[in-house]
């Protein structure tokens, strides 16, 4: 219980002064992450319990899928209309260099690994985390083009990450077992099931949720309650047919604000509100999680750590936004700002729980470890001081230069 009233009471007390820590590098991810680590002790007793770690799987899942549908319902698709906007550059180029680079920095890396098992250490580790920087993403100092970019990449590049993940993942298990294994059969019922699971789910209940709101059948309150209930219907069905969930989550996000354009608003309620104490409570356990591998992180992971906080993320970008005109200065701030976080720690919980006692286990959960840890506290504590270099650049430029136009390049 010791645990428990710690996270409570370090919850009670954040919620007090968040408003004040928003603007300082205090983040949410640092206040809780050095609660787990102070914590540690009681991590054993934790995981003592032999049904608890399916427990602690099952609530990063929960808490994914939340995350992915909220993600997707609340994106407008009309910013990724046209290849010139910065979110698809970033999400489309960007994000495939990214996963690409990792693979190979991680072979370079890791020698010991497949080119597949570096694969999914890139897909864990390719989507970005706005709320580790939520400062850069909110400030009226860093303008808007650059704000809405960040915010929108980090809110659908966890989504797109997922169909590498699980074909890698496909791939390296293909690898290891020989061609007895169905690799269609298995990319076929992960991403094509899911992705109709999705849709079978998101259409109709858009339609559903459109008509009743409309007519006035809905209470305020069961607004939320039946958004929420979808991606909950997309984790089960998913759970039923061997689909993926987070890949039907996804879809079933981006398909039911088709019909029903007030989901966005109803389920970004329900994540700020509710989904943040999962988020929150995610990186409790991962902080205790750090401690435990601390002495285990090899120099290895650390060195990849630092390649994916830079050269894999940072290149990528500059390549991705190459003919934006943007200026130098906006797209070394855009390539540093892409934190790995929830959505890393997850995802890697989710493929290491599946995969225990797989050669690739160590290699793989150490260098997720030292990425997600380096990234809390590196991006945390640079944010404010970035912000402010960079509304200096940003002041030196020309009135028409690009940072100062529309949401549309």
């Amino acid at each position: 219980m010791i645990p428990l009233f710690v996270f409570f009471t370090v919850l009670f007390v954040y919620s007090l002064t968040s408003r004040r820590l928003e603007r300082t590098v205090i983040t949410a991810p640092i206040v809780f992450t050095v609660a787990g680590m102070l914590m540690f002790p009681s991590l054993a007793g934790i995981l003592k319990g032999g049904g608890t770690p399916n427990i602690l799987l099952h609530v990063a899942e929960f808490g994914l899928v939340l995350l992915l549908f909220t993600d997707a319902s609340r994106t407008d698709l009309r910013v990724l209309h046209s290849i010139r906007n910065l979110p698809a550059r970033l999400l489309s180029t960007g994000l495939l260099l990214t996963i690409f680079l990792g693979a190979v920095v991680g072979r370079f890396v890791f020698p010991q690994l497949s080119i597949w098992e570096c694969g999914i250490l890139s897909a864990i580790l390719a989507p970005t985390d706005a709320g580790l920087g939520q400062v850069v993403v909110t400030s009226p100092r860093v303008p808007v083009r650059i704000r809405q970019a960040l915010n929108v990449e980090a809110g659908l590049n966890d989504g797109l990450s997922v169909p590498f993940l699980l074909l890698f993942a496909g791939l390296s298990v293909a690898h290891l077992r020989g061609p007895g294994l169905n690799l269609a059969h298995f990319v076929v019922q992960q991403l094509g099931i899911g992705v109709l699971a999705g849709l079978v789910i998101g259409l109709p209940g858009g339609w559903l949720l459109d008509v009743a709101y409309r007519a006035e059948w809905m209470a305020g309150p069961f607004r939320q309650i039946g958004v929420v209930a979808l991606p909950l219907l997309c984790l089960v069905v998913s759970d039923m047919t061997g689909a993926s969930m987070f890949i039907a989550s996804f879809v079933a996000g981006l398909a039911v604000q088709i019909r029903f354009k007030e989901v966005g608003q109803h389920s970004v309620e329900f994540a700020e509100e509710s989904g943040q104490f999962i988020n929150l409570g995610v990186f409790f356990l991962f902080g205790m999680a750090v401690v435990r591998d601390w002495w285990l992180l090899t120099t290895a992971s650390w060195v990849y750590a630092v390649l994916s906080l830079t050269v894999v993320r940072m290149l990528p970008v500059a390549l991705a936004l190459i003919g934006t005109h943007l200026s130098a200065a906006s797209v070394l701030f855009m390539g540093w700002f892409g934190p790995r976080g929830l959505s890393s720690i997850v995802l890697g919980l989710v493929y290491l729980e599946q995969q225990v006692h797989m050669p690739s286990e160590y290699p793989l959960r150490y260098a997720i470890t030292a990425t997600v840890v380096l990234s809390i506290f590196a991006h945390g504590l640079t944010a404010v001081q970035g912000i402010d270099l960079y509304a200096r650049r940003v002041a030196l430029l020309d009135t028409a230069a690009p940072e100062h136009r529309g949401l549309r390049v």
